[in-house]
C-alpha cells in the first residue's frame, strides 16, 4: 500500500502546528469484496430472462447450420463473413462501418430515453457477472453463508466449497471461449479438434484468452469492469438530461430514516419516514453503492434496488415505490417529456440508417466486377475502318452457390463483342473474361466514351450489375 506523509510548508495553515503528530493518508484503497444478495421481484424476473435469452443466442447460434454450413461465420482466413444466405466479403466493409454506426446511435438513444437500462439487463459483463454469482450461490450458499465462509479458516468445507466453484468457473469460462472462437473456426471441427487434441496454436490461444478474460471479468473483478474500466459510465452524463429514466430514492417520503416494528403506526409521530433503515437496497446492489446517496455513475440501473425496496414496504405495509424508476423532473413535480430535441433527433438518425441497412442489404447484389483496360494499346483500327478496345474482367460471384451469367456491353451505337458472353462461375470464384469491343468510327462522338459492363444472373431470382468502362476513340 503506498502511503505519503504529509511535510509541513512554511505559510500553509492547513498544516498542523509544531509539536502535534502529523498525519499519514493512505492513496490507496483496498477492494472491500461486495456479496450481492438475490432478490424476487418483477425487475429480477426481467434479468433472468434476459440472461437466458442472451446466452441461448451466445451459446446456441454456432451450432446453426445453413445449405450444409455454419450459418453464421466469421471466416477470417477466407475473408468471407456468413450470415445464413448472404455471404460479406472485403468489399462490403460498408455494411460493418454502417452497422456499427447504428450500434452506437442505438445506444445513445436508448440511454437517452432510459438511462443505464443496457448496463443493467443486457450488456455482456453484467450477463456472464450473474452467471458466476448464480454458480456461486449454488456452491457456497446465500450471502451470509459466503462471507462467513470467506472468514472461516481453510478447512475440508472451505476448500470443498471454493475447489467446485473455481472448477465450474473455469469449464463455465472454457465453454465461452470456445463458443467465442466458433464463431470465427467451425464449430464442429473445433469440437472434433479438441477430442482429438489436434487444435492449432491460434485456435488454443484464443480460446484460453476468452476463457481467462471471462473468468476475471465475470468471476473476480465484477464491479470493478463498472466501476473503473468501462467507459460507458463516465460518458453517459452527456446523454443524461432530466427526462431520462433514473432509479431514485424518494427522500421526502423516505427520510428520516429508523427501524421500527412491523405493526408500528406512530412512526410518523416520531419523524420517521417511511425507510425502515434495513440496507437491504445496499445489500443486493452488484456494485455495492447506496442509492439513498442520489444518482451515481456505479449505478447500473438493474433495478435490484427496487425490488427488495417494494418487499420490503410489502410486509411493512407501506406503500411500493420509495425506491424507483423515475426521472429528476418527475421528482421535481414536472412533467416527463419523452420527445425532445435530443430524443428526437437520436431517433430520427436512428430509424433512418436502419431503413438505409435494411434497403441497402435488400437490394445487395452478390457479384463484383473490375474492369480493366488495356494499358498498352489505346485503341486498334481494324482494316474496315472499326475502332476496337480490348477489356479484361475479373467477375467475382459473391453468391452461396454456382451461378450462370450472361454479359451485355451498352453505352455506344453497334458495339460488338469478341469474347465469352455466357459462362458459369462457381461460389465464391473468381473468372477472368478478355474482351475485345468494337464499333464503327462514325459512331464514337469523342476520345473517350462510358461504356457498360452488363452482367445478369440468370435461372431463378435474376439480378442484374453494370460496371462501368471507358471506349477510347481517334476523335
Amino acid at each position: 500500500m503506498s502511503k505519503v506523509q504529509a511535510k509541513p510548508v512554511r505559510g500553509d495553515k492547513s498544516q498542523p502546528p509544531k509539536g502535534e503528530p502529523i498525519v499519514v493518508k493512505d492513496l490507496y484503497a483496498k477492494r472491500e469484496k461486495i456479496y450481492p444478495r438475490q432478490v424476487h421481484g418483477i425487475f429480477a424476473k426481467i434479468r433472468v430472462l434476459s440472461v437466458f435469452f442472451l446466452l441461448g443466442i451466445y451459446y446456441f447460434t454456432p451450432w446453426i447450420q445453413w445449405n450444409s454450413r455454419q450459418a453464421i461465420l466469421l471466416d477470417l482466413p477466407a475473408r468471407k463473413f456468413h450470415f445464413f444466405n448472404i455471404t460479406f466479403w472485403p468489399q462490403d466493409f460498408i455494411y460493418l462501418a454502417l452497422l456499427l454506426i447504428i450500434c452506437a446511435l442505438g445506444l445513445f438513444l436508448f440511454t437517452a430515453f432510459a438511462g443505464r437500462i443496457w448496463c443493467g439487463y443486457a450488456c455482456p459483463q453484467t450477463v456472464w457477472t450473474e452467471t458466476f454469482i448464480w454458480m456461486e450461490e449454488f456452491f457456497e450458499g446465500n450471502r451470509n453463508k459466503r462471507m462467513k465462509l470467506d472468514k472461516m479458516p481453510w478447512n475440508a468445507e472451505k476448500i470443498t466449497r471454493k475447489t467446485l466453484k473455481h472448477s465450474f468457473w473455469v469449464v463455465f469460462a472454457l465453454f465461452t471461449g470456445y463458443t467465442f472462437v466458433g464463431y470465427f473456426s467451425p464449430i464442429r471441427e473445433l469440437w472434433d479438434g479438441m477430442l482429438a487434441f489436434t487444435l492449432g496454436p491460434w485456435e488454443t490461444f484464443w480460446i484460453g484468452f476468452y476463457a481467462l478474460a471471462t473468468y476475471g471479468n465475470a468471476g473476480r473483478l465484477r464491479e470493478q469492469v463498472c466501476i473503473h474500466m468501462c467507459p460507458y459510465a463516465r460518458f453517459q452524463s452527456v446523454m443524461f438530461d432530466k427526462d431520462t429514466l433514473i432509479i431514485s430514492y424518494d427522500k421526502e417520503r423516505g427520510e428520516k430514516r429508523g427501524k421500527r416494528k412491523k405493526d408500528s403506526d406512530d412512526y410518523q409521530l416520531q419523524g420517521l419516514g417511511d425507510c425502515i433503515d434495513c440496507y437491504q437496497c445496499v445489500h443486493v446492489c452488484p456494485t455495492g453503492i447506496d442509492i439513498r446517496d442520489g444518482l451515481q455513475y456505479e449505478c447500473i440501473a438493474c433495478a435490484a434496488c427496487v425490488d427488495v425496496c417494494d418487499n420490503v414496504m410489502e410486509q411493512m405495509g407501506y406503500p411500493k415505490g420509495l425506491i424507483k424508476y423515475t426521472t429528476e423532473h418527475e421528482e421535481e413535480g414536472q412533467k416527463t417529456q419523452i420527445l425532445r430535441p435530443r430524443t428526437f433527433v437520436y431517433s430520427i438518425l436512428f430509424i433512418t440508417l436502419v431503413s438505409l441497412f435494411v434497403y441497402l442489404i435488400a437490394t445487395r447484389v452478390p457479384l463484383d466486377v473490375n474492369v480493366i483496360r488495356d494499358r498498352n494499346n489505346l485503341y486498334t483500327e481494324s482494316f474496315d475502318g472499326s475502332i476496337e478496345n480490348i477489356f479484361q474482367l475479373r467477375i467475382l460471384n459473391m453468391s452461396q452457390h454456382t451461378n450462370k451469367y450472361q454479359l451485355k456491353v451498352l453505352g455506344l451505337e453497334g458495339l460488338s463483342i469478341q469474347g465469352e458472353t455466357e459462362f458459369t462461375i462457381p461460389e465464391g470464384e473468381v473468372l477472368t473474361v478478355p474482351l475485345r469491343i468494337s464499333t464503327s468510327q462514325d459512331r464514337i462522338p469523342k476520345r473517350s466514351n462510358d461504356i457498360y459492363f452488363e452482367i445478369s444472373k440468370t435461372g431463378e431470382e435474376p439480378y442484374t450489375f453494370k460496371a462501368k468502362g471507358k471506349f477510347l476513340g481517334p476523335n
